[in-house]
């Protein structure tokens, strides 16, 4: 099982903040997650230099995803 967080617009466009899913049949990497995933999230395809993190730590899309993971989906955040 993973848990899946999304954060800022990303959490508004999905409708939801979280959810558990089971990891994809054929799934190694956090980019190939974010495709599995845009199957029913269109928004996580077309957002923008999103930025992930697995298991509280930043990584970028080649990173590995297994069975037990935490996966965070945000855009970018500016402040001012």
């Amino acid at each position: 099982m993973l848990k899946i967080l999304y954060f800022a617009n990303l959490r508004e466009a999905i409708g939801s903040g979280a959810e558990d899913i089971e990891l994809p049949a054929g799934v190694a990497t956090v980019g190939e997650l974010r495709s599995a995933l845009g199957a029913r999230h269109a928004a996580l395809l077309t957002a923008k230099n999103l930025r992930c993190a697995v298991n509280q730590k930043m990584c970028g899309m080649e990173a590995p995803v297994a069975d037990g993971d935490e996966v965070a989906f945000f855009p970018p955040v500016t402040g001012g």
